[in-house]
């Protein structure tokens, strides 16, 4: 399937986010900083958006797809992940459901 990168510093929740993508078939690394993201080795970049210093606008330049998720309580910034370009940005219930579904279908495009 894809190879995904996922930036998760919780770890609790970037395990349930690994685990649900590796069971759909996925090749997952969990990262915890931006510093860890190999861009050439990812074709779809998950990113915990509410994380301290996460920049949308530069993950976003980096090339892979990207699937960002935030907290249905803070808008703001899933309208920064928007306009930085994100391909898609929904809230962490979403992500916590749908994760798999959601990266198997930005890889189809």
């Amino acid at each position: 399937m894809a190879r995904v990168t996922a930036l998760v510093p919780d770890l609790l929740f970037g395990s349930n986010v690994q685990g649900a993508l590796r069971a759909a078939g996925h090749e997952v690394e969990l990262v915890g900083t931006a510093d860890a993201i190999d861009p050439g080795a990812t074709d779809v970049l998950v990113v915990d958006l509410t994380a301290d210093g996460v920049d949308p606008a530069a993950l976003a330049r980096l090339g892979p797809r990207t699937l960002g998720f935030f907290a249905h309580v803070e808008p703001e910034v899933r309208a920064r992940a928007v306009a930085a370009g994100f391909d898609l940005v929904v809230p962490r219930s979403r992500m916590h459901r749908e994760g798999a579904t959601l990266v198997t279908k930005l890889v189809a495009g």
